[in-house]
């Protein structure tokens, strides 16, 4: 399988940690977020690796290289305008029949060789991991009826829980012609596009770790995960 990742963002909530420095290459402990990931994905079988790239797209390729610290290939691709995160897919040629798609700021432990398993089973065009948030919020949380202004119910600081989308998806070639032929266009908006044309979208509910680090607070947490046991993440 080839995969994608998306690493042309700007990282603008956390700045100015990322005026000169791309969110993908922010440490985690000694180790940039997507040197993390590429070594996962390598792990998994991945031999091809498409980055694209827009914000400072020469100190990415300069760390990334050929790929062969890796054992895979790296093939940048720099888009000259900011495509969005599936528009970028338009400047790939040659995609195999399934692929990884995978936000470069992401810090997991996901098994990626049984995500495309799942997909492959369920003979998908679009899988997303999507796991499992436990919100916490910090207020008294108030029921009101709207026509008399009523209190009818006082939760004092409850715990939500969803299932979100992590930006790690397994596509299939065959949703390709979806993407429209030019300008900015979104992975939300092309499994939706997917979804209305009735074809199979499944989601994979995996327990397994996972953080962004676009915010502050998300990246000061998935470092001190990773520095607590790197093991967990990194592939023997």
């Amino acid at each position: 399988m080839d995969a994608v990742l998306l690493a042309g963002g700007r990282g603008t909530r956390l700045a100015p940690l990322t005026v000169t420095v791309p969110k993908p290459l922010l440490p985690l402990g000694e180790r940039p977020v997507i040197d993390i990931l590429i070594a996962q994905l390598a792990a998994a079988g991945v031999r091809r690796v498409c980055v694209c790239l827009g914000y400072l797209a020469p100190l990415m390729q300069a760390f990334l290289g050929d790929g062969a610290r890796w054992g895979v290939v790296v093939e940048p691709r720099v888009e000259a305008e900011p495509l969005g995160t599936a528009g970028g897919l338009r400047l790939i040629d040659d995609l195999s029949d399934d692929f990884f798609v995978v936000n470069g700021d992401t810090l997991t432990d996901l098994d990626f060789t049984a995500l495309a398993e799942v997909h492959r089973r369920a003979g998908a065009i679009a899988t997303l991991f999507t796991p499992f948030i436990d919100e916490k919020i910090d207020y008294g949380v108030v029921s009101i009826d709207p026509a008399t202004g009523a209190l009818t119910e006082y939760q004092e600081k409850p715990r939500r829980g969803y299932h979100v989308s992590s930006g790690v998806y397994v596509l299939s070639r065959r949703i390709l012609p979806l993407l429209p032929p030019a300008g900015a266009f979104d992975m939300p908006d092309l499994v939706r596009a997917a979804v209305s044309k009735g074809e199979r979208v499944i989601c994979h509910a995996a327990d397994a770790y996972w953080k962004d680090i676009g915010r502050l607070d998300h990246y000061e947490a998935a470092t001190r995960d990773f520095e607590a046991d790197p093991a967990r993440f990194l592939p023997v």
